[in-house]
């Protein structure tokens, strides 16, 4: 029977190198070929994922973790945090010394330069220091800002802040999302423009942010290397990403 896969990018298809597998390309045309449709799930932009779109030959994506929603080529949902919402936080965080980075399907823009929590964090992307416009998202759409502090100084945001998500993916930074949104929630918005149902749906992942796309799938499957949650929402623990992981699953599955 036809599925519909979606796949998160870093930690399933890209290893700890930040690399496409040859194994896992291998493993996602050969599904194709079997009928099966291929989609991306994940926490970055599209701008960030055109290469391994255009490598993989893929044209439907769920980014920023649900709030921007593309079905063979046309986008069909996106979500954002409310300005005023936006700007209460950005406020709150001038008053703890935080920058910020905000991102839409085309760039990533910072609110302040000389950060090193933003250049690390944004290195482990393999992406470099954006360029500054504090007031970026009152003239632009912002799809998912980025809050650059740490683990204790993040409870403080979700305290003051209970109608925002915030998704940890490094030890200096978190994706911020309006309440609700998630890739599972961009997932279902996609479900209602195809034929398929949601128990044809089999995800791969391995973060904090794949927990909620995990559970709710027909078929959720984590990666040997993901986040321990992750792998306690899924159904199904594939081998290590860096070991070929995602190919042997896909084999056990029948998909390949």
């Amino acid at each position: 029977m036809k599925k519909l896969l979606f796949f998160d990018v870093d930690g399933t298809l890209y290893d700890s190198n930040k690399q496409l597998p040859a194994s896992a390309k291998e493993a996602l045309f050969k599904a194709r070929e079997n009928g099966h449709e291929i989609a991306i799930a994940t926490g970055r932009a599209p701008f960030m994922i055109a290469e391994i779109l255009e490598e993989l030959q893929i044209d439907t994506y769920v980014t920023f973790n649900g709030q921007y929603v593309v079905y063979k080529g046309e986008v069909i949902y996106t979500n954002q945090i409310p300005k005023e919402t936006l700007e209460e936080i950005l406020q709150f965080g001038a008053q703890h010394d935080h920058p910020f980075v905000f991102l839409n399907e085309k760039e990533m823009i910072a609110t302040a330069n000389g950060y090193s929590q933003i250049e690390e964090s944004l290195e482990t992307l393999q992406f470099s220091y954006p360029a500054i416009d504090k007031n970026y998202y009152l003239h632009n759409s912002v799809y998912q800002t980025l809050l650059f502090s740490n683990q204790q100084e993040q409870v403080l945001y979700e305290q003051q802040f209970p109608t925002v998500q915030f998704v940890r993916w490094h030890r200096y930074s978190c994706d911020m999302l309006p309440n609700g949104g998630s890739k599972a929630l961009g997932i279902s918005k996609l479900i209602e423009h195809t034929d398929f149902d949601i128990k044809d749906v089999i995800a791969f992942g391995d973060g904090l942010n794949d927990v909620e796309m995990l559970s709710e799938v027909g078929l959720g499957v984590a990666m040997g290397n993901g986040h321990e949650k992750a792998k306690q929402a899924a159904s199904v623990i594939a081998g290590h990403v860096d070991e070929d992981g995602l190919y042997h699953v896909m084999k056990e599955l029948k998909l390949i």
